[in-house]
């Protein structure tokens, strides 16, 4: 089975590159591509189909990747990858907050874009097949109906607990840091301490009982649920 990409990137040389690459025999799973070069042509096919990824750069003609990723998010949580050479911090804190998954600045490794595109791949392609239902460890999260069960137990959660095992769930095995957590749940204009985050995480822990101890802290950088 091959995995459809949107790449939405006006330089064609890094475009074919990531191509060639991904269709070269490197990656996991076989890959179907469909290119734009530039944002208004992306915006088109975004409202028109389905995919299983997408790769997205930010200065475009026409809509910038920022009004994609918005008109992505409107309608699916498929993996959102920023391709892009704006790597001022407040950059990478919007992209965040308007919900995509990753933020790589050119120049970037073939090497390690492939094993980002992978990871999404494994961890996210059963998940948006499937959204009346996010199950993990006798956790199920209906998000429809904002419920949670554990172990067949319905179990209450604040809002930002909920939305931060939604999270975990949804990036399981991926390193997510207190920043991460920060901007996606409180904003990028937060200016309070990070350690809220830590206090929710202990909160969000207590309330799953076993189950919480697959949220494990990374020391100095975040957390990861295993």
């Amino acid at each position: 089975m091959k995995h459809s990409i949107l790449l939405v990137e006006d330089e064609q040389k890094i475009a074919e590159g990531i191509m060639d690459y991904m269709n070269g025999g490197e990656a996991e799973y076989e890959t179907c591509f469909t290119w734009a070069d530039d944002g208004d042509k992306a915006l088109e096919l975004v409202y028109e189909n389905e995919y299983d990824l997408v790769l997205l750069d930010i200065m475009l003609p026409g809509a910038d990747g920022f009004e994609i990723c918005k008109a992505i998010r409107a309608k699916s949580y498929v993996p959102v990858i920023f391709l892009t050479a704006r790597g001022r911090e407040e950059d990478r804190l919007y992209g965040y907050d308007i919900g995509c998954d990753d933020y790589v600045v050119k120049p970037f490794s073939m090497a390690e874009l492939s094993a980002k595109i992978m990871s999404f791949l494994r961890r996210s392609k059963g998940l948006w097949e499937k959204k009346s239902s996010i199950e993990a460890y006798d956790i199920v999260i209906y998000p429809d109906k904002l419920q949670v069960f554990v172990a067949g137990n319905e179990v209450r959660l604040a809002p930002k607990e909920y939305a931060m095992l939604k999270y975990f769930m949804e990036h399981r095995g991926m390193l997510i840091t207190r920043d991460d957590l920060l901007v996606r749940l409180w904003g990028y204009d937060y200016e309070g301490s990070d350690r809220v985050v830590d206090n929710h995480i202990k909160k969000l822990r207590q309330a799953l009982g076993e189950p919480g101890k697959k949220i494990k802290t990374v020391f100095a950088k975040g957390y990861r649920m295993d």
